[in-house]
């Protein structure tokens, strides 16, 4: 198990029955006294990001998907990058991983060659006050991992769930037969 600290994935446990979190892997981007934030990373939308953002005129005719973040704050857009270079006024995660909302950033990743700089939006965020995440980790609610970026920018949303439970260990494995849930989506 995996210390809480940003950077890792809560990945659901199967017995976590809760709508907003069941079947989900979280990126915990922030995490300390004051609680815990992160962003659903297997939780794609219908929307596109363009349809969420329409006075970025860069994302016209963009068909990235834009995700469900999370149950707060979901009127707001957040981003994900993934980075060569990490800005300076960047909240770093890990791995190149940056959180925030600079436009600028995913302009310049929109306009250059495709390369291994790549972002995701997510409409809303995950949340968790003071001790919160702590006494859920105490319920078996989640797992921790050290987070991949190839999983968060890389991998097919509806299989990470799963393909996570087939990489541990023998006990966890026939959940990764578990269907995907679409109710969530």
């Amino acid at each position: 198990m995996t210390p809480l600290s940003k950077g890792i994935f809560l990945v659901a446990a199967p017995s976590l029955k809760d709508p907003n979190f069941r079947q989900t892997v979280v990126l915990l981007c922030e995490h300390g006294p004051e609680g815990a934030l992160g962003v659903i990373v297997n939780r794609p939308t219908a929307m596109s990001i363009s349809e969420a953002l329409p006075q970025v005129p860069i994302l016209e005719g963009q068909t990235h998907v834009l995700y469900a973040g999370g149950p707060v704050q979901t009127n707001q857009v957040m981003l994900l990058y993934r980075m060569n270079q990490v800005p300076e006024n960047s909240h770093h995660v890990f791995d190149g991983v940056c959180l925030g909302g600079d436009l600028d950033i995913m302009e310049r990743i929109l306009t250059q060659q495709p390369g291994r700089e790549s972002f995701r939006a997510y409409l809303g965020y995950s949340g968790w006050g003071p001790g919160q995440l702590e006494s859920e980790m105490q319920t078996g609610s989640w797992i921790t991992l050290p987070a991949d970026p190839v999983i968060v920018f890389e991998k097919d949303p509806a299989r990470i769930w799963s393909d996570i439970f087939l990489t541990l260990d023998e006990s966890y494995r026939h959940y990764a037969d578990m269907p995907f849930d679409p109710s969530f989506n």
